[in-house]
């Protein structure tokens, strides 16, 4: 809905990653209430309501999940299936934020039917910019069916 914050799951463990993202975040005009966590199970016990997350206060369903794939105990690409097969979830947007650059990594995450891939930069400013980017375009000017 229009005017409410938009609740973004950010899976990424890199902690210097998470943080650019959440201070981009934080100081955008943009509405939003950021949920971090930092491996693919825990990703997916978010999204299912298991273990630590079991009170939907600790885990509001999303309307939006930055993933990025290298990920500890449940790769990013295994967490992308599950999520975009399961009816419940499979209209939730999500965008690999990752620093592979591999065709075969994209191909992968679009034919498990990602609605974007970016590849972080290396360089601390054009993250920045790719964040801030990110941000207007999937949390402001892009539309959902909800």
């Amino acid at each position: 809905m229009r005017g409410e914050p938009i609740v973004i799951l950010l899976v990424e463990d890199d902690p210097a990653h998470a943080e650019i993202v959440r201070r981009n975040f934080e100081s955008s005009r943009i509405a939003n209430k950021l949920f971090c966590v930092e491996d693919g199970q825990a990703a997916l016990d978010y999204m299912y309501r298991r273990g630590d997350f079991r009170d939907p206060l600790k885990s509001p369903r999303p309307g939006i999940i930055l993933l990025d794939l290298r990920l500890p105990k449940v790769d990013g690409l295994e967490v992308l299936k599950t999520i975009k097969t399961d009816t419940g979830l499979a209209r939730i947007p999500v965008v690999i934020l990752t620093t592979s650059a591999a065709e075969t990594d994209m191909v992968k995450a679009y034919d498990g039917h990602a609605n974007s891939y970016l590849v972080k930069p290396v360089d601390f400013c054009q993250f920045v910019e790719l964040m801030e980017t990110l941000g207007y375009y999937w949390l402001a000017w892009n539309e959902n069916p909800y």
